[in-house]
């Protein structure tokens, strides 16, 4: 392109007086050189014209990424470039059409010079266009914002616009004329050399475009011009240079301060083609993914970066609906193929075609973040579990005492579901006695005056009834220590409580049964000798019926007595005897049998079908008897009470490990006060003399021996129902051997002598000159029994102590031994029965007598064991003197069978 110099540009405007004294000379030759300005000058005004439109679309074009890039929309700047270009061209061509009508001017002015000459005020109207046209030219140029210079082969300045002025803040005259490398330079001070080196390269391409660093000499300050040269060549005579630059400088900078936060930005930045291939990548994004450098990141495509391609292909989607994507997240694939999980924040690129020229966008690797929200939710869940899993009921309340958090223990503990209570008071289900205590502790909580606290409160149940709860609380404090609230764990304790009500009376009963085996223990000796006097005065007063009548009444109700004593002993401590494989339904058929006599006569029918296939049950016969007429006979004597006739109601029933027997009357009932206390010993319900209150307690004993339960109720409809249950057998335990067997057990008690034994008693030969050692510390058991055994031809020898015992035992043999099992302390060493058994037995084989314990107290079955390997008997204090002799007959008669040589007394 050939450019050519504006004449006058860049002196002051009005300065015209040069160029009048140029326009003085002779006008012969200028009609030629006219001719030629016309051309010359629309030419110049075409390239200048043209040159601007392409600047301002190379400017758009180059401008139009960036300025998309900007969180503010700025697309219409290239535009309203374009626009302003425009302008500029239609001002030009104004200027131009001024320019023409000048031209015009001239040409006739010449013609009419040729004719005659122009007056003196018609060339004045002439210079007077001509500098407007000048001035006009110098404004157009001045306007631009860029800078715009005209320079000499040798760097002097010919031309330059007002903005390259006030970026030397010097006017034009200390400017034009001057070399440019008086105000400016390169950093590094080479400027003159770097432009003496590039100039000929530049003359032979005649234009070169870059970004030039320059200094300004005056203050030093470094600036980034985007310049553009061109060569201007007249008749291809090079006359110099036209510079345009643009002052780039912030712009750098901001490009300097955006690629250092893309460099030191610690999240990923990347910047792909729509089909995947990294175009940039940030080192946040390099070291993200586990790669040693940008280029081998770079040669990866971004689909196999991804470890889900699905993830790949929703984002594609969203971008193209969306144009962004804003913290999506996706699971991207290192270099060694772990994952890592990152939130994407993407914008798609598009040219003013509205085609997708690239993707730009940041990761955040929140892998870490995953995980600790994983650990958090699974600490979290961890809590939650350990709440719903706490035996306690875990509630909290505010300041207001509104319940805040329930766990789900209680739908077990009362039956609600946690969402029923929040947000309702404390205290509103609480029972109005213990109210007052729950809230008053909670006041103290939350006013700080405590810091730990147990109460105990009744709550009720969604199904209406109280259940009882012990409450530890203590104050909730907020992040800052201030009390927020208070948190307790509350426990059911309904059933503890009940059982620790069992164990107060089960201690009661147990201190009470000792108390009992005493007193029972010394009235079996009183009644053992009232027995025997009774009965011995009863057999020599045969004549007189009303001495006999007497002593009958006196050994019934010495009888009597004995039972009851007998009683107390059994409920103090259950014999454990004799247990076997038993079926019930056999049991409650001989039980039914022996009542059935009273029951017929008191008009009470019994409903009893046996039940087929109930299990057996692990018992002592006797006992489980003794349970069954007990709870026969009050329901007997409840009907009768009540009126004249009645049914009884007798099942037997098996569920799962357990056997019972339930017995239901309609009778008048147990009242509800007296329900809790039936089993207890002593109490009755009937009139004095009806009843010793034993019986239930018996019973009651007798089952928990069996590992069984007794449970009583009141039937709604009248009458009683009670229910034995008793574990069903597991194991078969074969029958224990009976009393009185080879074995030589015996035991004596009110009742138990069987007619056997009666009719052995009748026939006391065996008896007759039979030496017997009768050991006790109780003297009226002593002459009892030596005025008894005498009147029947015994011989009988007492001792008060062992130690006499010893001392007659050495002196002769005796055939049989009857000796108290605990002797009383003399104060002198005391030798107990046991020892003189054992002293006894330690003699010849055919000098051992017969040796029997007397004993006011039940044996166990471990005891009776012992005696039983030991071919001891045992005879249960208080004992008619009949049964005694029957007893002494029959083992003396077995003896002797066993040893054909009868013993000689000495």
């Amino acid at each position: 392109m050939k450019t050519r110099n504006t004449p006058g540009a860049g002196r002051p405007a009005g300065d015209t007086t040069s160029g009048r004294a140029q326009d003085a000379t002779p006008l012969g030759p200028a009609p030629s050189k006219r001719e030629q300005l016309g051309p010359k000058e629309g030419e110049l005004w075409l390239c200048a014209l043209l040159l601007l439109v392409l600047l301002a679309a190379a400017l758009a074009m180059l401008s139009w990424d960036r300025i998309r890039e900007l969180p503010q929309r700025l697309e219409a700047l290239p535009i309203g470039l374009v626009i302003l270009v425009a302008l500029f061209g239609a001002y030009t061509w104004s200027k131009t059409c001024e320019i023409a009508e000048l031209r015009g001017l001239l040409r006739g002015f010449e013609q009419r010079v040729a004719a005659a000459p122009p007056s003196e005020k018609q060339l004045e109207q002439i210079f007077a266009l001509i500098s407007r046209s000048q001035q006009h030219y110098r404004d157009l140029i001045d306007t631009f914002q860029d800078l715009l210079l005209a320079l000499s082969l040798t760097g002097e300045i010919r031309a330059a616009n007002r903005s390259f002025a006030e970026l030397l803040d010097l006017p034009f005259s200390e400017i034009i004329g001057h070399k440019l490398d008086e105000f400016l330079d390169t950093p590094e001070g080479s400027g003159r050399q770097a432009a003496e080196k590039g100039l000929p390269r530049l003359l032979q391409r005649c234009h070169w475009s870059g970004v030039l660093r320059v200094r300004l000499r005056k203050d030093g300050e470094v600036r980034y011009f985007d310049c553009m040269f061109h060569v201007m060549v007249k008749d291809d005579c090079v006359l110099g240079l036209s510079v345009l630059a643009r002052d780039i400088t912030k712009q750098r900078e901001s490009e300097a301060r955006f690629t250092e936060l893309f460099e030191t930005l610690q999240e990923g930045v990347y910047f792909t083609t729509p089909e995947g291939q990294l175009l940039d990548a940030n080192p946040a994004l390099v070291c993200m993914l586990g790669y040693t450098g940008k280029e081998e990141l770079l040669a990866v495509n971004v689909t196999d970066l991804f470890l889900d391609a699905a993830q790949r292909i929703a984002e594609l989607e969203e971008l193209g609906r969306q144009g962004t994507v804003r913290s999506r997240e996706i699971t991207l694939r290192r270099k060694d193929g772990t994952p890592v999980t990152c939130l994407d924040t993407a914008s798609a690129i598009r040219d003013p075609s509205g085609r997708v020229t690239r993707y730009q966008g940041t990761l955040v690797d929140i892998t870490q973040r995953r995980q600790m929200e994983k650990q958090l939710h699974a600490e979290q869940e961890f809590a939650r579990r350990l709440v719903d899993s706490f035996p306690d009921l875990i509630i909290v309340l505010d300041t207001q005492a509104h319940y805040t958090f329930v766990s789900p223990r209680i739908q077990e503990s009362l039956g609600y579901q946690p969402e029923e209570l929040l947000g309702q008071g404390l205290g509103e289900r609480t029972h109005p006695e213990d109210r007052s205590a729950l809230l008053d502790l909670f006041n103290e909580l939350i006013a700080g005056k405590r810091s730990h606290g147990i109460v105990e409160y009744r709550m009720e149940h969604k199904q209406s009834h109280w259940r009882l709860f012990r409450a530890s609380a203590s104050p909730l404090f907020d992040a800052q220590g201030k009390i927020a609230g208070v948190i307790a764990s509350s426990r059911d304790i309904t059933e503890v409580e009940r059982l620790e009500q069992q164990l107060i009376q089960s201690e009661k009963l147990a201190a009470m049964g000792q108390m009992i085996a005493g007193v029972a223990h010394e009235l079996n000796n009183p009644l053992t000798a009232i027995l025997g006097a009774s009965e011995l005065l009863r057999e020599r007063a045969a004549d007189d019926a009303t001495t006999r009548r007497q002593l009958d009444l006196t050994y019934r109700q010495a009888r009597r007595a004995a039972h009851i004593v007998q009683n107390l002993l059994t409920f103090s401590r259950p014999a454990a005897s004799g247990k076997a494989r038993l079926q019930l339904s056999d049991l409650l058929h001989r039980t039914l049998q022996l009542h059935e006599h009273s029951l017929r006569a008191n008009n009470i029918i019994v409903d009893y079908v046996p039940a087929p296939d109930i299990p057996a049950i692990v018992g002592d016969a006797n006992q489980v008897i003794q349970v069954f007429l007990n709870l026969i006979t009050n329901a007997e004597q409840a009907i009768r009470g009540e009126r004249e006739r009645g049914v009884l109601h007798v099942r037997v029933r098996s569920a799962k490990d357990t056997v019972s027997v339930v017995f239901q009357d309609d009778g008048p009932g147990i009242p509800r006060e007296v329900l809790p206390r039936i089993f207890d010993p002593f109490f009755t319900t009937k009139r004095p003399g009806g009843g010793t209150g034993l019986g239930l307690s018996i019973c009651m004993a007798i089952v928990r021996e069996h590992g069984g339960n007794i449970e009583a109720q009141s039937r709604p409809e009248g009458g009683a129902m009670f229910t034995v249950s008793l574990p069903a057998d597991k194991l078969s335990i074969p029958p224990r051997t009976p009393a009185g067997d080879e074995r030589g057990t015996a035991a004596l008690s009110p009742g138990s002598a069987t007619r056997h034994l009666e009719a052995v008693a009748q026939n006391a030969s065996p008896l007759q000159g039979r030496w017997i050692l009768v050991v006790d510390d109780e003297e009226s058991i002593l002459e009892l029994v030596e005025e008894g055994l005498s009147a029947r031809g015994v011989i009988v020898d007492c001792a008060a102590t062992g130690q006499q015992a010893l001392t007659l035992a050495t002196g002769r043999t005796y055939d049989a031994v009857l000796c108290d099992l605990h002797l009383a302390n003399s104060g002198q060493s005391v030798i107990s029965g046991r020892e003189i058994f054992e002293r006894l037995s330690c003699g010849p084989e055919g000098h051992k007598p017969l040796f029997f314990f007397m004993t006011g107290d039940l044996m166990e079955s471990s005891a009776r064991e012992s005696l039983c390997r030991n071919s001891a008997r045992l005879i249960q204090k208080p004992f008619p003197i009949s049964e005694l002799v029957a007893l002494l007959s029959e083992a003396l008669q077995t003896a002797d069978r066993e040893l054909p040589q009868q013993r000689v007394p000495e």
